[in-house]
């Protein structure tokens, strides 16, 4: 069976495929049809045929969902690129993926400006732009029908660079060139998590990031209807949720954090009652986040663990989680493997890194070296996380293995203590480093924001030492405890972390003393 938005556009082309959060602005099935097939035209115009790449830089905005569609039915690798990313960094993606033009929008105006003179042969579009870079303009004289030679193009996303330079993920164009074929995401989406033409489906992150993206087209694909926030509200989404009567939602366990940390008083004003799937991904979720968030929402929570690399999927129930509190689940995309360090598989209840095997096939963009890392000497790819496995398959995360700490000889993975400090009712957020330590080798330091600025202090730091004795064995507690008026993640609730490591490494001595 054909799935495509063009089948819904000639089916019901009045039909909402988007309707944004703040602003209420609709894009119907018949308009992002339109639209996409006058980009699929105009990338043929500008000499960019299949196989060719196209970038694409933009905040929350409808256009963006028309744009990737006219890329993929025109058979472009299309790299959708963050618009929180300095001059320097897009112009780097932009080179990298080969990208032969750019598409963003005029409030990025300063920072397109950089990138046309730091990739000064890179043509350039923009969203209320003016005169020869004007995207409406310059999509105006194309016709809203098909090109002659549609065929499915497919996404190459790039790592947030939280570990160092950014690298696209690099699939191969779908087998199949029919621009409404299915994939995995898709069979998982319809079969597994019950998404369908019915669903009304709210998008709370940026739509630059992978799950964000695929998820919001798969709904598309269905002809469901994407309610997309501009920027994440706790509160905001609640009330979507009511106003549009939502049935189907993204999260991450940044977006609980804060919804929980809303006054109960807030959390009840609103009518929930229409949502039957929270999915949850992108990082582990501290158990009790997740079961306060089960106790409120009902067991509709289904979580899974995978990359943008495609590379594996596990999956897991509010059921089966209650049952087996902190895993993410079984694999329904690959075989699971958890490997020591020279790739021997270990018995269940080991530890050691994840690998999947059997699933999508990928590369590091213009990275050998790091698509080499990945893959084992079995043949068997890895996201750089460990984990062990239940003796019935379910797969539990311990924490990356790039951010392991090594004090006094013993691994500690932070995860472990971010999830506790994290349900404290005075923190709001919580990353947790090694830093480099004459006697230790390493000692582990936890950057907290606190609910309360103003309290931040030694008071306060000394009340969540205390609150930690008993919860954390004493070779994992924090050896200091800073304060920060926010960290830096993504909107997604990535968190940078290598920022907060390079600068701890970079000036130890001069930021706060430690808290024994």
């Amino acid at each position: 069976m054909h799935y495509h938005p063009s089948v819904h556009a000639s089916a019901d082309p009045d039909k909402p495929a988007v309707i944004m959060g703040l602003s209420g602005e609709v894009l119907t099935y018949g308009q992002l049809d339109a639209i996409s097939n006058r980009f699929a035209h105009l990338l043929r115009a500008r000499g960019l045929g299949i196989g060719d790449t196209v970038a694409l830089c933009f905040d929350n905005t409808p256009i963006f969902f028309a744009l990737c569609w006219g890329a993929q039915r025109a058979g472009l690798i299309y790299v959708a690129i963050s618009c929180r990313l300095t001059a320097p960094e897009i112009a780097y993606i932009a080179r990298d993926s080969g990208a032969g033009l750019l598409a963003g929008t005029e409030t990025l105006a300063p920072i397109l400006d950089d990138v046309a003179h730091l990739a000064p042969g890179l043509p350039q579009l923009r969203l209320g732009g003016t005169e020869e870079r004007d995207l409406v303009a310059a999509l105006a004289p194309h016709p809203g029908t098909p090109i002659a030679d549609e065929r499915a193009g497919i996404d190459m996303l790039y790592s947030s660079g939280t570990t160092g330079k950014p690298k696209g993920v690099r699939m191969p164009l779908p087998e199949d060139p029919a621009i409404g074929g299915s994939n995995g995401l898709f069979e998982l989406a319809r079969g597994v998590f019950g998404f369908g033409a019915h669903s009304v489906y709210l998008s709370p992150a940026p739509l630059y990031h992978a799950a964000p993206l695929r998820w919001s087209l798969t709904v598309h694909k269905l002809g469901g209807t994407v309610v997309c926030m501009e920027k994440f509200d706790p509160e905001k989404a609640l009330a979507l949720i009511e106003r549009h009567r939502v049935t189907d939602s993204q999260w991450v366990p940044t977006h609980f954090v804060r919804m929980l940390k809303l006054d109960e008083s807030v959390r009840r004003r609103y009518d929930l009652s229409s949502l039957r799937c929270a999915v949850h991904a992108a990082a582990p979720c501290p158990v009790p986040v997740k079961r306060a968030m089960i106790g409120w929402w009902g067991p509709i929570l289904m979580e899974y663990y995978a990359g943008t690399e495609g590379n594996g999927f596990t999956f897991i129930s509010s059921e089966e989680w209650l049952e087996r509190p902190g895993s993410v689940g079984r694999a329904l995309l690959g075989t699971l493997h958890i490997c020591d360090e020279a790739g021997n598989e270990v018995p269940r209840g080991t530890e050691g890194q994840v690998f999947f095997e059997g699933a999508t096939r990928f590369s590091y963009h213009n990275d050998p070296d790091k698509t080499r890392d990945a893959t084992n000497r079995h043949g068997w790819t890895s996201l750089g996380d460990v984990g062990w496995e239940d003796e019935d398959g379910y797969l539990f995360l311990t924490d990356r293995k790039g951010f392991m700490i090594i004090s006094g000889g013993v691994n500690i993975y932070p995860q472990e203590i971010e999830n506790l400090l994290v349900t404290h009712p005075k923190v709001v957020d919580v990353a947790v480093i090694g830093v480099p330590d004459p006697d230790m080798g390493e000692r582990v330091v936890a950057v907290v924001q606190p609910a309360d600025f103003d309290a931040a202090g030694p008071t306060l730091a000394a009340e969540l030492t205390e609150w930690l004795a008993p919860r954390l064995s004493r070779v994992k507690m924090p050896r200091q405890i800073d304060f920060r008026p926010e960290l830096p993640r993504e909107p997604t609730g990535k968190l940078f972390k290598r920022l907060l490591r390079d600068e701890y490494r970079n000036q130890p001595e001069s930021l706060a003393g430690e808290i024994r």
